[in-house]
């Protein structure tokens, strides 16, 4: 919701020329309005100033000032000499911000506590969000609603429970979406809350036009409608579909009726299948245009005769096999393996090392770094009952 001042350092040529509206925004930039400022006080964007509330003041941040707010004026159809407008007060002190900091802390329990009132009165309703007034002295509702809702006695409620002014609005789900604010499926942030400030309508139609699959998950964004940024290219589609021929949706050939499947509007092509086979078929507008013009005169040609699609990116050459080793081959590894094995049983089974004699299993001869040995005399029997056999020197 960031503006750029583009007319920032153009010189002043007097008071009286000087624009005296500035534009304020609220709640992160999701609510701006329009201030008269007849002191002509000197204002730096970004500035917190304390403006005109009902009935108290409230605060916010200066979003634009100078001649560029005539032209958001003259886009909003305000005009500048609004008598109904309000004013500019001061600037925030620290005492404003530190009341702005507690009431603004209540919103999040009167939400919940909003939601379970309306609840109680079984009104079909949802409480969106909560305003606080940065002295504590009214609180915006925003909820949404299918229909019209009848809370009269909702509103008693609340200023009895909150102790506060209450105003009803009532919002959209696209307008709600901007609010709480996320990430869309593009990995950005949502449209709805950084930049985008008027919704157009949104229908399937406009899917259709750019070959999109109808599928309800994916063309809807966070607010459950269809997405704001399906028609942001609509127009270009609709201007290359310009040149593609209409009622051509069936073609009449010699082996039957061929159906249109989609258009490729980047290659200027038309997909068509034929009934004998499930195999898709890419024609020239050139082509289809005069089968057209055949069966306008009773003909029915012998074949579509496609074109062949050819890949636009090259095949990769696959490099042949370069024995980058050298000399180290796959034998080493099991060796080595082997080797770390045989040491680990050799820890854990120290009794029988003594058996083997320095023996490894599977038949490999390793080395001993002990000298000769007696034979042993009087051994215990293993665990088969069997005596190793009695070396003879």
């Amino acid at each position: 919701m960031n503006a750029h001042d583009w007319l920032r350092n153009l010189p002043l040529l007097g008071t009286d020329s000087q624009c005296r509206v500035v534009e304020v925004s609220f709640s992160q930039g999701t609510r701006k309005e329009f201030f008269r400022n007849p002191s002509l006080q000197q204002f730096e964007k970004g500035g917190l100033i304390a403006v005109e509330g009902v009935g108290g003041f409230d605060l916010g941040e200066v979003s634009l000032t100078g001649e560029i707010v005539r032209l958001q004026l003259k886009k909003k159809g305000v005009k500048e000499d609004n008598p109904e407008m309000k004013k500019v007060l001061r600037l925030a002190t620290d005492r404003d911000i530190e009341l702005l900091k507690q009431n603004k802390a209540r919103e999040p329990e009167a939400v919940i506590r909003s939601r379970a009132i309306a609840k109680q009165l079984r009104l079909d309703m949802k409480i969106s969000q909560v305003e606080m007034q940065a002295d504590g002295r009214k609180a915006t509702f925003f909820y949404i609603a299918d229909g019209r809702v009848d809370f009269r006695e909702l509103i008693k409620v609340y200023a009895s429970e909150f102790k506060v002014k209450v105003e009803m609005r009532q919002i959209g789900a696209r307008q709600e979406a901007g609010k709480v604010g996320g990430i869309g499926s593009c990995g950005r942030e949502l449209c709805c809350s950084t930049w985008l400030t008027e919704f157009k309508s949104v229908n399937t139609a406009a899917a259709r036009y750019q070959n999109l699959s109808i599928n309800q998950t994916k063309l809807s964004g966070q607010c459950g409608r269809l997405k704001c940024c399906l028609n942001y290219e609509l127009d270009t589609y609709l201007d290359a579909l310009q040149h593609f021929p209409d009622n051509c949706d069936v073609l009449q050939v010699a082996k039957g009726n061929a159906f249109l499947i989609k258009k490729d509007i980047f290659k200027n092509l038309m997909w068509y299948t034929l009934p004998d086979s499930n195999k898709q078929y890419p024609l020239t507008l050139e082509r289809v245009r005069k089968i057209k013009e055949l069966n306008k005169q009773g003909v029915r040609p012998e074949e579509l005769e496609p074109i062949e699609i050819t890949a636009s990116k090259p095949k990769e050459d696959v490099p042949e096999f370069v024995e980058l080793v050298g000399q180290f081959s796959l034998k080493t590894l099991d060796r080595a393996a082997q080797r770390k094995r045989q040491q680990q049983q050799q820890q854990r089974n120290p009794r029988n090392n003594n058996n083997n004699g320095g023996n490894k299993p599977g038949g490999l001869q390793g080395p001993s770094n002990r000298g000769p040995q007696r034979p042993p005399q009087n051994q215990p029997r293993g665990p088969r009952g069997n005596t190793p056999p009695r070396k003879e020197g």
